[in-house]
């Protein structure tokens, strides 16, 4: 496998099936994208479709069977791999037929690639089909099927009856799926650490480097700051493993579950990575090859590779030029753009249709995840309706099936989900033996309606699209998009949105869209406001706490102010949106107030 890039942008992890498939659709043209493998069932569902398509043998993995969501993992991946590999075949066969695979290959990369004008090169002076051949074998590259791990996400599991050791827990089994699996790639830890599950890694040959500094599968760490990315890195080097790469994505700027952060935003955070890289690297290195050492393991002749990636808001070409070339950033990360370009996400017709029109106020960080966690959603979904007329109707919140939300205790001993209709009705039960007001019981019971099943809603698009059977889980769909996705409004071809990303065409019709720096501070800023107003009776330490986030926003705009003196003439247009917005943004952020 050759080391070049094609790209300078990869396909992040959307919901659970929205991505599910996209490999499938770029990696042949060396793009980069994301699996979740948190929905076993989905990937079963989908191996058994493709394996139809393709004439395939398929043998189902039975809910019977013993570690039956590791093996089903497994196989799905293996699937998506030889699916992959052999369509970048056929791209490498075409390079002789014009308008064929090959040349949409090229056509996608970027104008300045030095890969592009490598292969130009060769073509040109080389007349020997063999030759030509043998040298695309040798140096085009393919983009990587890499997969994502919610590392919280790690529900205890039994067996005919059988408490199961930690290993068959939800995390472990997806972690081991894609460690057993022929996958060369990456797998992506969100969400924070769990020691735990990284220990786990020590199990597998394939996460340690060879002494080449080869490593089969790598470790991306999507973080939202430096100070976690270095405490994460460190952990896992002393067991050997090396971070690959550090994944920063914005805390609310973002799609999915959004993870806010007491205040920091996303350029000086950037900016500290960018001052820090050589640091970084030399203090994981160490600990890294001590820790080889003491395991008798190859220890890598040189330092190993390192990126620095991010994502979360990015919308612009010139935005994207700017991270490459101002940050040092080696990818940026679109999202949510790609869920309006049918030919790599799926998205059912009604989901698409309410997502097109969508404008900022229908987009917003909800409260809808079973986890607790903050998440962004858009409004329509049809996941969401009706949800309090059923619970009118006595029939509240879902039927738990797949369970990989569980963790409320609240009423019962073995974890359950607050989406559940089993939660639910005891929640209706508990609030109604309170004897509260009228205004009291209906406020609580419109916050426990927010919380929506992830687990059905997150796939179901999935499933619609391939005509899969939606009678277990039902056809409601919950998607979720960022804030960005406001500014994207029509139907995009695959090489549309990579000539967006480009800029050799723009796809954004509004003259309105802030920058995406000033956007996220927008966001944090309501953010706070809202916290303030959920304070009922705040403490000294709730307040000191909003204080300290504020003060942090403050200083963020202190960095964009003086970032703006240091841009160039070449980012002459970025640098004016950037003062603009943050001016009036800092005008609003210095007028909040705290209550006494």
């Amino acid at each position: 496998m050759t080391n070049k890039i094609a790209h300078t942008f990869h396909i992040p992890v959307m919901g659970t099936g929205y991505t599910v498939n996209t490999p499938l659709h770029v990696a042949q043209y060396g793009i980069s994208s994301v699996i979740s493998i948190v929905d076993d069932m989905l990937l079963e569902n989908l191996r058994e479709f493709y394996s139809k398509q393709y004439s395939l043998p398929f043998l189902p993995i039975s809910e019977k069977t013993f570690d039956c969501r590791a093996q089903r993992i497994t196989a799905y991946l293996n699937l998506m791999d030889k699916m992959v590999k052999n369509k970048f075949e056929e791209v490498k066969e075409s390079f002789l037929e014009k308008g064929k695979e090959f040349e949409k290959y090229m056509d996608l990369l970027p104008d300045v690639s030095s890969l592009k004008k490598e292969i130009q090169n060769k073509l040109n002076n080389n007349p020997i089909v063999k030759d030509i051949k043998n040298w695309l074998n040798d140096n085009l590259p393919m983009g990587t099927i890499d997969v994502n791990i919610m590392t919280k996400v790690d529900k205890a599991n039994s067996f005919e009856g059988e408490k199961l050791p930690s290993e068959y827990n939800d995390a472990h089994a997806a972690l081991r799926g894609f460690a057993n699996s022929t996958l060369e790639s990456s797998l992506v830890l969100s969400a924070g650490m769990n020691p735990r599950l990284y220990g786990y890694l020590e199990q597998f040959d394939d996460f340690f480097p060879t002494e080449e500094g080869y490593i089969k599968k790598k470790i991306v760490l999507k973080v939202s700051d430096y100070r976690s990315a270095l405490i994460q890195g460190k952990f896992l080097a002393k067991k050997g493993i090396w971070v690959s790469e550090y994944r920063i994505e914005s805390g609310l700027n973002c799609g999915g579950h959004a993870f806010a952060t007491e205040g920091f935003l996303m350029g000086p955070i950037l900016e500290e990575f960018k001052a820090n890289r050589s640091d970084l690297i030399a203090d994981t290195s160490e600990l890294l090859f001590s820790a080889l050492q003491s395991k008798k393991r190859p220890i890598p002749q040189g330092d190993l590779e390192l990126k620095i990636t991010a994502q979360g808001g990015v919308g612009t070409a010139d935005e994207h030029e700017f991270l490459l070339d101002y940050y040092g950033i080696d990818s940026v990360g679109w999202g949510s753009p790609f869920l309006l370009v049918p030919e790599v996400c799926d998205v059912d017709e009604k989901t698409f249709k309410t997502l097109a029109e969508a404008r900022e106020d229908d987009l917003y960080l909800s409260h809808s995840s079973p986890l607790g966690v903050r998440f962004n959603n858009l409004k329509g979904n049809t996941r969401d309706e009706g949800k309090i007329e059923m619970i009118k109707a006595g029939k509240p919140g879902s039927i738990c099936t797949k369970r990989l939300l569980v963790a409320n205790t609240e009423y019962t001993d073995e974890p359950i989900c607050t989406a559940s209709r089993q939660y639910q009705n005891l929640k209706i039960k508990d609030l109604k033996s309170q004897n509260l007001s009228k205004e009291q019981y209906d406020s609580e019971i419109i916050k426990m309606s927010q919380k929506s099943c992830l687990c059905k809603g997150l796939s179901a698009s999935s499933y619609i699209v391939n005509k899969l059977d939606t009678t277990a889980d039902g056809d409601g769909v919950s998607i979720c998009p960022g804030p960005n996705m406001a500014y994207f409004s029509e139907k995009a071809s695959f090489k549309q949105m990579v000539d967006h990303i480009y800029g050799r065409l723009n796809l954004i019709k509004r003259s309105d869209r802030p920058n995406m720096f000033a956007k996220e501070l927008s966001i944090y800023i309501n953010y706070l406001k809202e916290q303030i107003a959920e304070l009922k009776d705040p403490d000294k330490k709730s307040l000191r706490n909003l204080e300290k986030f504020k003060s942090n926003l403050l200083a963020g705009i202190e960095y964009y102010n003086s970032l703006s003196e240091k841009i160039k003439d070449q980012f002459a247009q970025f640098k004016v949106l950037i003062q603009d917005d943050i001016t009036k943004l800092e005008t609003e952020l210095k007028q909040i107030k705290f209550p006494s």
